[in-house]
Parts: C-alpha cells; structure tokens; sequence
C-alpha cells in the first residue's frame, strides 16, 4: 500500500495554515489553532478516524473565528483528496455514536459530488469562543473541499457540547470507514468516481 499522506500549506490574508495529514496513522492530533473549542472539535474527529494530524493556524481571531474555523476545514478537505491519490477504497462509511444524552449519526460517500446536509439542532450561540453556526459551516467545507458526500444529524440531546462533540466524532468514524484502502479499482458500478 502506497503511504497516504498530505502536507497542505494554506496562506491568505485571513488565515496561515500548515497541516500534515496521515490517513494510516495511530490518532496522534496536535491541533492550534487559538480557538480552544475548535481544537477539541478537530482533535475529536481526526482521533476516532485513526489519523496523524499535525495543524497550526494563525487567524485573524481579532475579527472572529469564522476564518480560521472555515480555512481550517476547507485545508483539511484538501489535505484528504491529496492523501487519497487514486487507490481504492471503500467509498462508504457510516456512524452512529453517544454522548451521555447526545446521540451523533453521519455517513460518508467518497463519491467525487460534494455535497453537505448538516443537522446538528445546536441552541447556544457560541460553544466558547466558536459561534455554533461555524460548526455547521466547517463541516459543509470540508465535504466541499474534499469532494464526498456528507450527511451529519444529531436526533437527539440537550447539552449542546455533546451533541457537537458526538458529531465530529461521527463523522471522523464514517470518514475512517470510507477511506480504507481495499484490493482492485474503484467501487462504482459506472466504473469511475467523478
């Protein structure tokens, strides 16, 4: 099996980011990105999908966070299409997983559409210093950039923590099933992924 690895550096005027990105790893994440709930988010979700992922980001966190949350995201989807290559993989993957109360569904297809439908109910405003819509946001980007399919609900829970946390979890989880490399070509009846 070919190593399947990225290195993405991201610059614009909003954001500076350098990630590295290995999809056969063990779960060692170092993320910094100045927003200490978007860490943990990430962290969460590169952790359950059996990555390395080492990504820094220095934003304009003076203005708000929706620029490092999205340019994170959108490196992030970048760095998964780069690692890929073109080996076979399994194309689908889904999750289901709990937190205390909350309860995190998401299922992936590594289709070449991308595509996002991204239901988390979240109440509160801010989880803190990351505004709830941004959470939604960074998961759209991230199938957009990485160009897969993604459908994330949260059915239930009250704590608005847990039902973010169960969703980036879910979501690393299916991503982990999707992306594993299987023997022979793509898994398409056309024969081809857009």
């Amino acid at each position: 099996m070919n190593e399947r690895t990225a290195t993405v550096a991201r610059t614009t005027r909003e954001t500076d980011i350098e990630l590295t990105l290995a999809l056969d790893g063990g779960g060692n994440v170092d993320v910094r990105t100045g927003l200490g709930f978007w860490d943990h988010m990430l962290t969460a979700m590169a952790f359950h999908a059996g990555w390395d992922l080492d990504l820094v980001c220095r934003g304009d966190l003076e203005i708000d966070d929706h620029h490092t949350v999205e340019d994170c995201a959108l490196a992030l989807g970048r760095a998964l299409r780069q690692a890929l290559g073109d080996g076979a993989i399994v194309r689908f993957g889904e999750a289901r997983i709990p937190m205390d109360e909350a309860l995190a569904e998401a299922a992936v297809d590594w289709s070449g559409r991308p595509g996002a439908y991204v239901e988390l109910g979240l109440t509160r405003p801010a989880i803190g210093a990351v505004a709830t819509e941004n959470l939604t946001h960074a998961l759209e980007s991230l199938a957009v950039a990485g160009g897969f399919t993604l459908h994330v609900g949260v059915p239930r829970g009250r704590n608005d923590h847990h039902r973010a946390e169960a969703a980036f979890k879910s979501v690393g989880r299916a991503l982990r099933v999707a992306l594993a490399p299987v023997a022979g070509t793509v898994r398409s009846t056309k024969g081809v992924v857009s």
